[in-house]
């Protein structure tokens, strides 16, 4: 059964306490083996911080 986008988003950022920086974000989401399209879609944010999960998982998910 395929991951849902809720599901994918709620597994790459685990382990994270939010406020959090860009950078760390992007850590966690290497650490738990987002796969690389979905790195560069952080990395080629124009926001250095993010407020909780929800905001990770609009930025991967908008328009799927």
């Amino acid at each position: 059964m395929r991951e849902t986008p809720i599901e994918a988003t709620q597994k790459y950022v685990h382990g994270l306490t939010w406020p959090v920086n860009k950078d760390e974000v992007i850590r966690t989401l290497e650490r738990n083996g987002a796969p690389e399209d979905v790195l560069e879609v952080i990395r080629a944010m124009d926001k250095p911080r993010f407020t909780g999960p929800n905001e990770v998982h609009n930025a991967l998910w908008k328009g799927a």
